[in-house]
């Protein structure tokens, strides 16, 4: 909270990244797994309904918002409240992306993992704001950052107690791509621009994407 007007240039390389993962680690996974049973078209018609199904999700039930965004609702404490345990339900589902990719190998699992991490870093923040800004206290948004927090971590282990097929994980993780590239394009790129100049979020972007693709490229993936 202290230094929120500095965080633009994390933001923009977290884009990157996550754009940098759907591209480069899920897509081609999604395409190779799920190609012994459905052909390339159709699993990127998959990766297009990901990227709307999330688009409805983050426009009426995450409740994703700029810092700057006034609300004068007079029920703020109950609407700050009902966003931050949707973003806690979205991270919850984040965690289950985690532990699908470890099921298609630990190398996917890592990059997926980072990429939800600096993904889940951008959801503290709208966590923090959402509350604070909807009449609630530090001590109220420390809380719900917490259960935020938690709430990859059960959903990592609730994957421990099913399994899917090859072709039908290549799907799920085709619909994760979807959710990614919105993620990245649409969620926290206008953020790290919001109220800051470009270029330097530009650079911090664009080098998202280059680490990521070295670093899946690197692990031989």
């Amino acid at each position: 909270m202290r230094f929120k007007d500095k965080l633009h240039l994390i933001l923009g390389f977290s884009a990157g990244a996550i754009i940098g993962v759907a591209f480069f680690e899920l897509l081609p996974e999604a395409i190779e797994l799920g190609g012994t049973n459905y052909d390339v078209s159709f699993i990127t018609s998959i990766v297009a309904l990901g990227f709307i199904v999330y688009t409805v999700l983050d426009r009426f039930i995450f409740f994703h918002s700029h810092n700057n965004d006034v609300d004068s609702d007079k029920h703020v404490t109950k609407k700050g409240i009902l966003g931050a345990g949707s973003l806690s339900i979205h991270s919850f589902l984040d965690g289950a992306a985690i532990g699908l990719a470890f099921k298609v190998s630990p190398a996917v699992g890592i990059t997926v993992a980072v990429a939800v991490l600096v993904h889940d870093f951008s959801d503290g923040i709208n966590t923090v704001n959402l509350i604070i800004k909807n009449s609630g206290t530090k001590k109220e948004a420390f809380n719900w950052l917490l259960v935020d927090a938690i709430a990859p971590v059960l959903g990592i282990t609730s994957t421990l107690f099913f399994s899917v097929p090859g072709s039908t994980l290549g799907l799920i993780l085709a619909v994760f791509s979807g959710f990614f590239l919105y993620i990245g394009a649409s969620d926290l790129l206008p953020e790290s621009h919001h109220g800051h100049p470009t270029a330097w979020t530009t650079v911090a972007t664009v080098l998202g994407i280059l680490v990521m693709y070295l670093a899946i490229n690197l692990a031989g993936v």
